[in-house]
């Protein structure tokens, strides 16, 4: 609807009210009525990016489809440097928004940047033009995959990936290719298929090898450290988080890759996730190190403070430690409601706390 609302009036469709429209899709979505005017279908095809067939209405006149393609191609055309950065400029924010109140606010908006995003790179001719937009294009759908994966949708988090990685290898980016599979690797994790994973996040840094900045190389050793816990495969999975240390750079901050957050803390937490995994006691000392750091109020990363609380509850549970368990379990759930990670309120539902069982943190 607000798509229609707003569109519509720009491409000099009129469209009904906002009282009326509501009536009008229901109806149309149920079959009951059909969409006749020619105005809403091409709002339709705009929205789905789709033809008149695919969205069951009767083929285009062909002087309709010339002037449609016509009218794609001159807005495509009209695109420039500002357009470009403005675009990049929207998905930094929303990164932002996303650090500092989670996927809930997001995932809405990140849905209408990448189709509008594609739409353009789709009737743009201009080489420079397109690398660009498919540079930042990659960036989106690979934020919009993570929060959708947070919000509990492991179909459409793989599919933005799945794209990620066509749109990176359009920008002719390995950084960019390797970070979207090591990170579509984790859909895997969540999965409970650690092998896949594995693969994955081996084949992410086979692309990665010598063509990227040191901060991505560590990123994507620890992220193969965390597969590799998640196999069983102990000694692997810390040789991997060693190589992470070596590889950060003293100034982990690289204004080309917004989508990278690692520093020594934030490795130090990883590396703590990974001994949850592997059943290693140390995992606790590892963790409960950086928890001051992370519950700061400078610092904006809440879905790290909630997968790290997620973390102490399990390694507690481990340790035989229920109190210490149910702290974190439900300092865990208040963050994870309050920012609707259906992830990690998912993970919270397979803790058992010892001599209780999971139904003692219900």
């Amino acid at each position: 609807m607000r798509f229609f609302l707003k569109r519509g009036p720009l491409i000099g469709v009129s469209v009904a009210s906002e009282s009326s429209l509501p009536i009008m899709l229901s109806r149309w979505e149920n079959g009951g009525v059909e969409v006749t005017e020619p105005g809403y279908r091409k709002l339709f095809r705009e929205f789905y990016g789709r033809a008149n067939e695919e969205l069951g209405f009767p083929p285009e006149l062909e002087s309709e489809s010339v002037e449609e393609l016509r009218n794609r191609l001159v807005v495509a055309r009209s695109v420039d440097r500002d357009t470009l950065d403005m675009f990049q400029r929207q998905v930094n924010d929303l990164r932002s928004s996303d650090q500092r109140f989670g996927a809930v606010v997001v995932l809405d908006q990140l849905n209408q940047l990448v189709r509008q995003m594609e739409s353009i790179r789709s009737f743009s001719v201009s080489t420079r033009h397109r690398q660009q937009l498919a540079r930042t294009l990659t960036d989106a759908r690979t934020l919009a995959g993570w929060t959708a994966l947070d919000r509990g949708s492991q179909l459409q988090a793989w599919q933005y990936h799945e794209d990620a990685k066509v749109s990176a290898m359009e920008a002719d980016s390995p950084q960019l290719l390797a970070h979207a599979a090591a990170q579509q690797a984790v859909i895997l994790l969540d999965m409970g298929e650690p092998v896949l994973a594995v693969e994955l996040l081996e084949f992410a840094r086979g692309v990665a090898e010598k063509r990227v900045p040191p901060l991505l190389g560590a990123w994507l050793a620890a992220a193969h450290g965390e597969g590799l816990a998640a196999a069983g495969r102990h000694d692997e999975s810390l040789r991997a988080f060693d190589e992470a240390q070596v590889m950060l750079p003293a100034n982990p901050v690289d204004p080309e890759m917004p989508f990278l957050l690692l520093n020594d803390g934030q490795l130090t937490r990883w590396r703590g996730s990974a001994l949850v995994r592997l059943g290693n006691p140390d995992s606790i000392n590892q963790l409960e190190s950086e928890v001051k750091d992370l519950e700061s109020p400078d610092n904006w990363a809440i879905r790290g403070q909630t997968n790290m609380y997620v973390d102490l509850a399990f390694a507690y549970a481990a340790a035989g430690d229920s109190k210490g368990a149910l702290k974190y379990a439900r300092l865990a759930r208040q963050l994870a409601s309050r920012i609707g990670s259906e992830r990690q309120r998912q993970r919270l539902v397979n803790l058992e706390l010892p001599g209780v069982g999971s139904a003692g943190i219900a």
